[in-house]
C-alpha cells in the first residue's frame, strides 16, 4: 500500500503539471480502471496540501519608506573634511604663522582672548584659540586663576546673529516654502502693526503726522526691513527710561517714551512685539539706509509667526541638528555650559565700568549670557539682531552652506538664485549692502572688515562684541575670526563709554586676518 501511495501522488503531481501546460490528460486511466478508495485520495490530497505550504507563493517587495524631512536635510550637508596642510588646498601656511605670531603677542600684553576657523573648497584648513576665556577682573586688574579658551568656546557673536538666524531662516523659507520677500509686514504681524503707532520725535527727523507714520508703516516688506531701509532708528533703548530720542542720549530722568522694561523674560519680550508695533519710523521707507537692531528684532517676530516655532526651535531643526552642530544655541547656561565654557564680555554688566544705569542692569561679567541690552532685557535672549553664541568651526561650518547652494531647490539648503540674490547689491547706488549682507563691493567699501584684498564679491558680517565672517566666492573659502575684545575695562568711561581697551589691539582690527589669508592664497 505505501508504495502505491508515493506512485499515486506522483501521478497527481504530473497531472497538475500537464494541466499547468494546457494537456488534458486522465490521472485514474493513467494508473487503473478502477477508481481509487476513497481513503486513498483523502491521503493524497492531503499530501498535496502540505506540499503547497512549503512553497508559498512569493510576496512583492514592500514600497520603501519616504525620507523624513529631517534625511533629506542630512542628504544637503556638506561634506567638509580636514584638509591635510594649507598647501593642500593652495593657501600657505606661512600666513597662519604670521596670524598666530600677532595675536599671541597681543595675548602676552592684555588681550583677552580670539579664535579662527578657516575652511576652502569644503576641507577645514585651520582652527586655532588663543588666550584665557576671561582675562580681567571687574577693576581692570588681571586675573591670576585665567581659564585658556578652546576650540570648543563659546563667542557671543553680537550683530553676526543676524546673518545666521534671520537672514538663514528667510533664505530657507523662500528656497523651499515658498516666502515672497515681498510680503507686507502687516500682513503677517497684522494691522496692529501699523495701526497702533505712536508719536515719537528723533533727533534730526521731523515727525510727519500719525497718518503719514501709519501709511508709511503699513507697506513696509520683509526686503525693506532685511535692507535696513525700513525707516525705524538704530537703537531705541526698549530697555532703558533713562533715554531721550529726541535728543538720542542718556538722561538722568525716565522719559523714554519706547521703554519696555527690562525682566529679560517671555512677559517682557511679548511686551516688545507691542512696543515695535507702536515705534514711528524716521524716515519714508526707502529713501534712506540706515542701519538698524530693530529691523531684526522685528523679523524675529515675523519669522516666528510664519513658521509657528520660536526662532530657536526652528533653527535647531533646519540646520543645526542635521548639521550636527553642538557648540552653537542662544542663552548657552540654560543649554548645559558653564560659564567657562564661554568667552567673557564686558567686566561690569551693562555699566560701562560706571557710566551707565538703568533699571534691572546687570553689573557682574558677563560670561555665557548675551552682551547686547536689548537681546538681554527685552527679547530674553534670544533674537534675531543679537544673542547667538557659538565656536568659530561651527559657525564656518554653517557659514560654508552659502558656498554650497544648488540650480535644484530640492537638493541644498539654499538655492543657488537665492544665494545670488540675497548676496547682490540691492541696487546700483548701494553696493556694500545686500539683503541683509555686508558686500565689499566694487568700490572696496567694507574694507575696513574684510581687508583691502578682498574681492568685490566678498560677503559677510560684523559682531560689535569683536566677531567677523567673511564668506570669498571666488576662493570657496570661508574665514570665521571671533574674539571677546570688550573683555577689557573702558579707557575713560566719562570721555567715551563705548571706548575699550581691548579695541586698542592689532587683534581687534579682525581685518588683518582675512588679508593676510587672501595674500597667501595661490
Amino acid at each position: 500500500m505505501k508504495n502505491k501511495k508515493i506512485c499515486l501522488f506522483l501521478c497527481i503531481a504530473m497531472e497538475l503539471q500537464l494541466v499547468g501546460c494546457g494537456k488534458d490528460v486522465s490521472l485514474h486511466n493513467s494508473i487503473s480502471s478502477d477508481p481509487p478508495p476513497v481513503s486513498e485520495v483523502t491521503t493524497v490530497s492531503e499530501e498535496v496540501t502540505l506540499v503547497s505550504e512549503v512553497i508559498p507563493e512569493p510576496e512583492p517587495e514592500p514600497e520603501p519608506a519616504p525620507p523624513t524631512e529631517e534625511e533629506i536635510r542630512r542628504s544637503w550637508v556638506p561634506v567638509v573634511e580636514i584638509a591635510e596642510s594649507p598647501e593642500s588646498v593652495d593657501i600657505s601656511s606661512n600666513c597662519f604663522e604670521e596670524i598666530d605670531r600677532i595675536i599671541s603677542a597681543d595675548v602676552e600684553n592684555g588681550f583677552s582672548s580670539a579664535q579662527l576657523a578657516v575652511i576652502k573648497d569644503n576641507k577645514l584648513v585651520y582652527q586655532n584659540t588663543w588666550g584665557c576665556v576671561n582675562s580681567y577682573n571687574p577693576d581692570g586688574t588681571l586675573k591670576e586663576d585665567r581659564v585658556p579658551a578652546t576650540n570648543d568656546t563659546l563667542y557671543d557673536l553680537a550683530s553676526n546673529t543676524k546673518m545666521y538666524t534671520v537672514n538663514y531662516a528667510v533664505q530657507y523659507l523662500v528656497t523651499h516654502e515658498g516666502l515672497d520677500i515681498n510680503t507686507r509686514i502687516c500682513d503677517i504681524l497684522g494691522n496692529e502693526f501699523y495701526e497702533d503707532t505712536i508719536e515719537v520725535h528723533y533727533l534730526g527727523y521731523e515727525f510727519p503726522g500719525l497718518e503719514a507714520q501709519q501709511e508709511w508703516k503699513s507697506r513696509l516688506t520683509i526686503r525693506d526691513v532685511l535692507c535696513h531701509e525700513a525707516g525705524f532708528p538704530a537703537d531705541p533703548r526698549y530697555h532703558s527710561e533713562y533715554y531721550d530720542p529726541s535728543i538720542d542720549k542718556r538722561v538722568d530722568a525716565p522719559v523714554n517714551p519706547l521703554y519696555v522694561g527690562a525682566g529679560a523674560d517671555d512677559k517682557t519680550r511679548e511686551q516688545t512685539l507691542k512696543m515695535l508695533f507702536k515705534t514711528p519710523l524716521m524716515y519714508e521707507p526707502g529713501t534712506q539706509t540706515v542701519y538698524s537692531d530693530v529691523d531684526y528684532m522685528l523679523l524675529t517676530f515675523v519669522i516666528e509667526k510664519i513658521t509657528g516655532q520660536d526662532l530657536e526651535s526652528f533653527l535647531e531643526t533646519v540646520f543645526w541638528e542635521p548639521m550636527e552642530l553642538d557648540h552653537i544655541c542662544f542663552n548657552p547656561l540654560k543649554k548645559g555650559f558653564s560659564p567657562n565654557d564661554c568667552a567673557a564680555t564686558e567686566l561690569n554688566g551693562n555699566t560701562r565700568d560706571g557710566a551707565a544705569f538703568f533699571e534691572g542692569i546687570r553689573t557682574y561679567t558677563l560670561q555665557g549670557e548675551v552682551h547686547d541690552e536689548k537681546a538681554w532685557y527685552c527679547m530674553a535672549g534670544v533674537s534675531g539682531h543679537a544673542g547667538l553664541f557659538s565656536s568659530a568651526t561651527d559657525l564656518a561650518l554653517l557659514a560654508n552652506l552659502m558656498l554650497n547652494g544648488s540650480d535644484d531647490p530640492d537638493e541644498a539648503f539654499f538655492s543657488n538664485e537665492v544665494i545670488d540674490t540675497f548676496t547682490s547689491p540691492k541696487d546700483e547706488s548701494h553696493q556694500k549692502w545686500g539683503i541683509g549682507w555686508w558686500l565689499q563691493g566694487q568700490e572696496k567699501e567694507r574694507s575696513y572688515y574684510f581687508s583691502s584684498v578682498a574681492p568685490a564679491e566678498t560677503f559677510g558680517h560684523q559682531g560689535w562684541t569683536g566677531t567677523l565672517t567673511c564668506i570669498d566666492p571666488t576662493r570657496n573659502l570661508v574665514i570665521v575670526f571671533l574674539t571677546n575684545k570688550i573683555n577689557s575695562p573702558v579707557k575713560d568711561p566719562a570721555v567715551d563709554a563705548d571706548a575699550f581697551e581691548g579695541s586698542s589691539y592689532t587683534t581687534a582690527s579682525l581685518s588683518f586676518v582675512p588679508k593676510l589669508i587672501m595674500e597667501s592664497c595661490k
